[in-house]
């Protein structure tokens, strides 16, 4: 904690905000014109271009990803995360290319709301509950297309040190954009867990997470300057074993499910287990 604390003081730590800050919009740059071009053409390249760039960001931002288990390759397929700050975005859509079901304000989020809006990412107004149907409508088209979808099940995010209760109306309306989408007759529901576990080469303990979370009223630009300005950062990615969803399925019972195994997972990797020990 001393190390990221003394990288956010001093000139190092200023000279890597503008360092990196700047490597970041050069490649925002060049390829959201790509993307866009893509995005408007229908064209593959729009599932590939966000990967390009959340790599190059995590890249750039000294992120190192470590990913344990896999995505499962079945279609459609829901993944159920736990959420701690706007790197989630980054860490995972480096992985694969996916979509996101987020919140409204992360459209305004600069850079990454505009990447997420040319990811085809799925903006939910949770003070709009007239926009239910158009939202699951836009849940069944990308599900159709075959691209994971990422859920934030906690609906916010935390301090990176616990998990939040899943909430079990964002499972039910993607199971009812399912259902009504004409994607199939089930869904693979995978529990994944983010896990801040180093930073700058030590380990991150309950009050460096606190500082890598973005939560309660925390305003997005210091806090992106802080994560900017400090070393690199380690997050483990782990993939849980999925589970069945269909249209019989007890919606708050296969959410339980997930959260209990996320927040397993999430134990382990804060604990540094291997990954052996989550199934045994």
């Amino acid at each position: 904690m001393a190390s990221f604390i003394d990288d956010v003081s001093q000139p190092r730590g200023t000279f890597r905000l503008w360092l990196t800050s700047g490597l970041i919009l050069a490649v925002a740059l060049a390829l959201l014109p790509l993307q866009l071009v893509s995005w408007k053409l229908k064209l593959r390249s729009a599932r590939w271009l966000p990967l390009l760039f959340h790599r190059a960001v995590a890249r750039i931002m000294g992120l190192r990803v470590t990913v344990i288990g896999a995505p499962s390759a079945d279609r459609p397929m829901l993944m159920l995360s736990n959420h701690v700050s706007w790197i989630d975005i980054v860490a995972l859509g480096s992985i694969k290319p996916l979509s996101f079901v987020a919140k409204a304000e992360v459209a305004a989020w600069p850079v990454f709301g505009l990447m997420a809006k040319l990811q085809r990412s799925v903006f939910v107004d949770r003070n709009r509950r007239g926009e239910t149907g158009k939202v699951n409508a836009a849940i069944a088209e990308r599900l159709h297309e075959g691209d994971p979808i990422v859920l934030f099940a906690e609906s916010t995010t935390s301090d990176g040190n616990r998990l939040l209760p899943f909430r079990s109306a964002l499972v039910g309306a993607a199971q009812e954009a399912i259902l009504s989408g004409g994607t199939g007759l089930h869904v693979c529901l995978q529990p994944v867990a983010l896990a801040y576990t180093r930073r700058d080469g030590l380990p991150t303990g309950r009050m460096g997470r606190a500082l890598i979370g973005w939560y309660g009223d925390m305003e997005m630009l210091p806090h992106l300057a802080s994560v900017l300005r400090g070393g690199p950062l380690d997050v483990e990615v782990r993939f849980g074993s999925p589970l069945a969803f269909d249209a019989g399925s007890d919606r708050k019972g296969v959410t339980r499910l997930a959260e209990d195994e996320v927040r397993r997972l999430m134990a382990a990797g804060l604990m540094g287990r291997p990954v052996e020990r989550l199934h045994s």
